[in-house]
């Protein structure tokens, strides 16, 4: 039996299988939106086969873009190997995989989800926009919210934004046989893998690290259930919420450098959470590196590596204390989102979880004085010279700036200190 590749050289190298038949050596990018159908008979099996859930037939080609393009097949090859998935169904942005998941899984049942979630998720889950009736419960209570018409259990896995390790083992365990939907998009298929741990599905934002460079907007579920991949495929088809060829290029090719880049990231992170962790600033870090920041002891048994989000609290209990400090930082970036190869911070009560009702947020740990971090590639002294500046605007009266009124961020704001360097 050949044995498997380690997963960074599955990070370079698969979704590459045909290249030797096509005769190239990087990805190619077909960016049709049709394609020609010169046999009826093979045109009408292959559609069929796609609108069953399946691939197209190899005589009957892609015929239309919606159903089948090329590039995009390469790139959920490739995540689907990441994840040691049957298959990859890739969509337009996370929050259209989400919806696919609860469309094709659990649409006019019930869901039982484990908070804190990314607050879009949250969101979603809550509105009751697909006919779901939610349960929300803590990692500890997935069995007491079960009920016989559970369909689905979500979780989010390090925890965003307060990146708790949670273990996929013990839901699968406490599921009773419900499938399982892991959100694994803050740890990548290089530390963390759900479907060896018993899940079902495993989601990530694409987005974020798996792109890497802030350019893509993307969302990916991969399986080993083949009923369930081929219901994926067909919300995909009709509701047409597919990955645009072009965007499905660029995330296979961030995929290349993935392993370099959460190593680098993460090792900075560690720096960082440390140095945080002893500024009189700072009232707490969240990451999972850190002593104590492992309470369920998941590094190294589920989860291989602490990952580059952190999150801190500030010490100041004054409510503009955190927009000082997103208004004093120079060279990291005050957005949303992460992965990216440059640092970013944001509020998420303001932000990312500002959908999430307060009472949730607060009862989860997303409360006003916290801020995440994404750490990027930038040297670490260079961040942590823009931390502890920003950490002492944070703490003064002096140019108070409210969260309402943060000022707007663009290039020639922030020339002077990277033509300083």
């Amino acid at each position: 039996m050949t044995p498997r590749p380690h997963p960074d050289t599955l990070a370079v190298h698969a979704g590459r299988d045909d290249f030797a038949a096509l005769g190239v050596h990087a990805p190619p990018l077909d960016l049709s939106s049709t394609y020609p159908v010169h046999d009826l008979a093979a045109g009408m099996a292959s559609l069929d086969a796609m609108v069953a859930g399946g691939e197209p037939t190899s005589a009957g080609g892609s015929v239309y873009s919606r159903l089948h393009n090329p590039t995009v097949a390469r790139a959920e090859s490739a995540i689907a190997a990441l994840e040691g998935a049957h298959g990859c169904v890739a969509f337009a942005s996370g929050m259209a995989a989400y919806t696919a998941v609860l469309l094709a899984m659990a649409r006019g049942r019930h869901v039982v989800a484990v908070r804190p979630l990314y607050g879009s998720a949250d969101h979603l889950l809550a509105s009751g926009l697909l006919g779901c009736e939610v349960t929300f419960t803590d990692a500890d209570g997935v069995a007491a919210a079960l009920r016989p018409d559970t369909a689905l259990v979500c979780l989010e896995t390090p925890t965003n934004p307060t990146v708790e390790l949670l273990s996929v083992r013990d839901v699968v365990r406490q599921a009773q046989g419900v499938p399982v939907l892991v959100d694994a998009t803050f740890a990548t298929p290089l530390r963390l893998r759900p479907l060896d741990l018993g899940a079902t599905l495993v989601l990530h934002s694409a987005t974020k690290a798996l792109a890497g460079h802030g350019d893509v907007l993307a969302g990916v579920v991969s399986t080993s259930d083949a009923a369930v991949l081929g219901t994926l495929r067909q919300v995909r088809l009709l509701t047409g919420s597919v990955l645009h060829p072009m965007a499905a290029y660029l995330l296979h090719r961030g995929l290349a450098t993935l392993a370099v880049r959460v190593d680098r990231a993460e090792s900075t992170a560690r720096v960082l959470a440390e140095r945080l962790a002893s500024h009189p600033a700072v009232a707490a870090v969240h990451w999972p590196g850190l002593a104590g920041g492992d309470p369920r002891g998941m590094l190294g048994v589920e989860q291989t590596g602490p990952g580059s989000v952190l999150a801190f609290e500030l010490a100041s209990d004054d409510p503009a204390a955190p927009g000082r400090l997103l208004a004093a930082l120079r060279l990291i970036t005050p957005a949303v989102s992460l992965g990216s190869t440059d640092t970013l911070i944001q509020h998420p009560a303001s932000l990312t979880h500002r959908v999430v009702p307060e009472a949730v947020r607060e009862g989860s740990g997303i409360g006003g004085r916290l801020l995440r971090v994404s750490v990027g590639l930038e040297g670490v002294e260079d961040l942590w010279g823009d931390l502890v500046g920003a950490l002492a605007r944070a703490g003064g009266a002096d140019g108070a700036v409210g969260l309402s009124a943060l000022p707007s961020w663009s290039g020639a704001q922030r020339a002077p200190l990277m033509t300083a360097r």
